[in-house]
C-alpha cells in the first residue's frame, strides 16, 4: 500500500477525531444533537478512528499466523475499508428503522437482522483493537448466552431468544449499543476528555509537576511524593490512567529512580499516584457528574461525599512512600538542591488552577456539568497563550483536539461494547437473576457479598477506562449493593472505587502496564508494588459501606466519624510500617506481625474491638519511638 494511501488514513483520523472533540464543544454549548442521528453517527465516526487508527496492517506483523503475516498490506487495508463500510451502512439501517418505527408498525426481516449483527461483530473488532479481548469475550459470550441461555443450569437459564430477537434489542433499541450509558457519556463525560487532553497539551501539566517538585523539597521522598501531588490533580482533570501515567510519569518516574527508589517501586508509585487521582474531587475524571446524573445527587453532594476518602487514599501514599524511603536510607535532598517555586512557575500553575475553579463556580451557581466543561476549555485555551511555548507553535491546539478526539472514540467504543452486554442484560434478565443470587450471600455474611462484588467489579474492569467500567459495574452490581442495604451514594462510590483500582490489578492492569516500560521494570512485578502501595484503597470502600459517615453525606454520626478517621488512620501507619518492615528502624518478623494484626484490628467496624486494637497500636508505636530513642541515646 503506498505511502500516500497510509497519509490519507492518517488524515481522516485526525478530521475525524477533531471533528468529534468539536462536536462535544458543541453539544456542551448547546444542548445534544438528536437522539437517533447523534449516538448513531458518533459511534460510527468513532469506530472508523478506532480502525483507521489500528489498522491490521500495522498488527499484522505480530500475528504468530504465518498465513495472517504473509498477506499484502492492501488486501489487509481493504479489509479493515470494508468493515468501515459494512459498519456505515449498519448504521444508515438503524436511523432508516428508527424512523419507520416512529411513522408505523415496522416488521424486520432476514437482511435486516443480518447487518445489525454484523455491524455488533465489527464493533466488537474496534473494541478488540482497542482493549484486548476480555471485554469483547463478555461480550460474545452475552450474545451465545441470549441465544442459548436455556441450555445453562440454574439462575443462568431462561427461555432462549433469536438472532431477530436479541438484535432488536442490542442494534436496534435504546436499550443495548444505543442505550442510556451512550447519552450519557456524549452528553456528560466527552467535554470533560476534551478539557484534560487539552490542559495537558497547553502545558499545564508541566507546571503542575514543577510546583509539585518545589511542594515536596522537604520531605524523604522528595520527587516520589511531587508524583503522588501532581499525579492527583491531574488524574483527576484527565480521567484516563495511561495518559496520566505517561505525561507525569515520564518525568517523575526517572526522577524516582534517581532517589534511590528500585524501578518496579517508581512505576508502582507513579500507577497507584495516577489511578487514584479519578477519585480526586471536584472532576474525579468527569466521574463526578456522571455520578450526579445517575444518583440524582447534587454535584456538590459528589464532591463532598470523595473528599475524605480521596485524602485517606493519598495520605495512605505519602505515608508508605515515606516509610519506603527510610527502609532504603533515603533522606531529603539538600536546601541547596531543591528546586525554588519561582513567581513564574507560581503563575504557571494559574493554568490548571483557574480551569478548575471556574468549573467549581459554574456549578455552584446551578448551571450543567457540561457547561462547565465548555467554560473550562475556554479557560485553559486563554491560559495556554500565556504560555511561551504554545505563541510559538499555535498548531498545538489543532493537536490537542486531534488527540482528544481520539481519546474520545476509545471511551465511545468502549460503551458501544458495554451496550452490547446491557442489552444482553435487559433481554435476559441476567443482572436481575445474579443480583438475586449475590444477594443471597448477604443473608450469611453482608462481608462475603462485598467481597464477591468487589471481585467481580475488579473482573469487569480490567482493560477498560474507568467510566466505561464504572457504568458497567454499577448497571449490573449496583442493584446487588442496595439489596443488601447500602446506601445508594456509597454503592456507586463502592463499585467506582475497585472499577479505578482495576486499573493497578493483575493480570490486566494497564496503569501498571504503562508504567513498567518508563521505569525499566517488569509489568508485573510494578503491579504487585502498585497494589501493595494502594492496598488502603481496596479496604475504604468497604469501611464506609460499613460506616457511610465517612462519606459526609446521609447517615452522618459525628461520633462514628471521628472513631473511623483515627482507626483508619492509625491502620494506615500500622499496616504500612507491616508490610516495609521499618519504623525508624528495621523492624523484625513478630512485631510486623502484631502491627499488621492491629492495623486489620482497627479496619473491623465494632467499637469496643476497635478501642482494644487502638490501644494496641498505640502502645507499638510508643515502645518503637522509645526503643529508637534509646539506640540513638547509646
Amino acid at each position: 500500500m503506498s505511502l500516500s494511501f497510509k497519509s490519507l488514513t492518517i488524515w481522516i483520523v485526525a478530521l475525524t477525531g477533531a471533528a468529534l472533540a468539536l462536536q462535544a464543544v458543541y453539544v456542551a454549548l448547546y444542548g445534544g444533537w438528536d437522539i437517533t442521528y447523534g449516538r448513531s453517527w458518533i459511534l460510527c465516526a468513532a469506530v472508523v478512528i478506532a480502525l483507521l487508527g489500528n489498522p491490521l496492517a500495522d498488527r499484522v506483523q505480530d500475528n504468530r499466523f504465518a498465513v495472517v503475516r504473509n498477506m499484502p498490506a492492501w488486501l489487509l487495508w481493504a479489509i479493515d475499508l470494508i468493515l468501515i463500510g459494512v459498519f456505515i451502512f449498519g448504521t444508515l439501517k438503524f436511523i432508516e428503522i428508527q424512523i419507520l418505527i416512529e411513522e408505523t408498525i415496522f416488521e424486520y426481516d432476514p437482511n435486516d437482522i443480518t447487518i445489525a449483527f454484523v455491524a455488533v461483530l465489527i464493533l466488537l473488532e474496534a473494541t478488540r483493537r482497542l482493549f484486548g479481548l476480555p471485554i469483547v469475550l463478555i461480550a460474545a459470550f452475552g450474545i451465545l448466552y441470549c441465544l442459548y441461555g436455556q441450555y445453562m443450569p440454574g439462575f443462568l437459564n431462561h427461555s432462549g431468544f433469536s438472532l431477530n430477537r436479541s438484535m432488536q434489542t442490542i442494534w436496534y433499541s435504546f436499550q443495548g449499543v444505543f442505550g442510556l450509558p451512550m447519552g450519557v457519556v456524549l452528553q456528560v463525560v466527552l467535554i470533560f476528555v476534551v478539557f484534560g487532553v487539552i490542559l495537558e497539551s497547553t502545558g499545564a501539566s508541566d507546571a503542575l509537576i514543577r510546583a509539585s517538585v518545589a511542594l515536596t523539597g522537604k520531605t524523604r521522598g522528595g520527587p516520589a511524593h511531587s508524583a503522588v501531588f501532581a499525579s492527583a490533580i491531574f488524574g483527576s482533570m484527565s480521567g484516563s490512567v495511561t495518559a496520566n501515567v505517561v505525561g507525569t510519569g515520564s518525568f517523575t518516574i526517572p526522577m524516582i529512580k534517581r532517589r534511590g527508589f528500585s524501578g518496579p517501586m517508581a512505576g508502582g508509585i507513579e500507577a497507584a499516584a495516577s489511578t487514584g487521582g479519578q477519585i480526586v474531587p471536584p472532576v474525579m475524571g468527569a466521574a463526578a457528574f456522571l455520578m450526579a446524573d445517575l444518583t440524582g445527587e447534587a454535584y456538590t453532594t459528589i464532591c463532598i461525599a470523595a473528599l475524605i476518602p480521596a485524602l485517606f487514599y493519598y495520605g495512605s501514599l505519602f505515608a508508605s512512600i515515606s516509610i519506603q524511603a527510610g527502609a532504603d536510607g533515603i533522606e531529603p535532598l539538600p536546601e541547596s538542591e531543591r528546586p525554588p517555586l519561582t513567581r513564574k512557575d507560581m503563575l504557571a500553575c494559574l493554568a490548571f488552577v483557574i480551569p478548575i475553579a471556574i468549573i467549581v463556580f459554574v456549578l455552584v451557581m446551578g448551571r450543567s456539568p457540561a457547561l462547565a466543561g465548555f467554560w473550562a476549555i475556554v479557560a485553559a485555551v486563554i491560559m495556554g497563550v500565556f504560555n511561551k511555548k504554545n505563541r510559538e507553535n499555535p498548531g498545538v491546539i489543532w493537536t490537542a483536539l486531534v488527540k482528544a478526539g481520539r481519546s474520545c472514540a476509545w471511551i465511545i467504543v468502549a460503551v458501544g461494547c458495554i451496550g452490547v452486554i446491557i442489552g444482553v442484560l435487559n433481554l435476559t434478565g441476567l443482572g436481575i437473576s445474579f443480583a438475586s443470587v449475590v444477594a443471597e450471600f448477604s443473608e450469611f455474611s453482608l462481608l462475603a457479598a462485598l467481597i464477591t462484588t468487589a471481585l467481580a467489579a475488579l473482573a469487569l474492569g480490567m482493560g477498560m477506562p474507568t467510566l466505561p467500567a464504572y457504568l458497567i459495574i454499577i448497571l449490573v452490581l449496583g442493584p446487588v449493593m442496595q439489596r443488601m442495604g447500602a446506601e445508594l451514594l456509597a454503592t456507586h462510590m463502592f463499585v467506582f472505587y475497585f472499577g479505578v483500582l482495576s486499573a493497578i490489578t493483575p493480570p490486566v492492569a494497564i496503569g501498571a502496564f504503562a508504567a513498567a516500560p518508563i521505569a525499566n521494570a517488569h509489568p508485573f512485578t510494578t503491579a504487585l508494588y502498585a497494589v501493595r502501595i494502594a492496598l488502603v484503597g481496596f479496604i475504604i470502600p468497604f469501611i464506609f459501606i460499613y460506616e457511610p459517615s465517612l462519606l459526609l453525606v446521609g447517615t452522618f454520626d459525628a461520633v462514628s466519624f471521628v472513631r473511623v478517621v483515627v482507626c483508619l488512620s492509625l491502620a494506615i501507619w500500622l499496616i504500612n510500617t507491616a508490610l516495609i518492615g521499618y519504623e525508624r528502624q528495621m523492624l523484625g518478623a513478630p512485631e510486623r506481625l502484631l502491627r499488621g494484626l492491629a492495623g486489620a484490628g482497627l479496619l473491623i467496624q465494632i467499637p469496643t474491638l476497635q478501642i482494644t486494637f487502638l490501644v494496641i497500636g498505640l502502645s507499638l508505636i510508643t515502645f518503637g519511638t522509645i526503643r529508637s530513642r534509646r539506640k540513638l541515646q547509646n
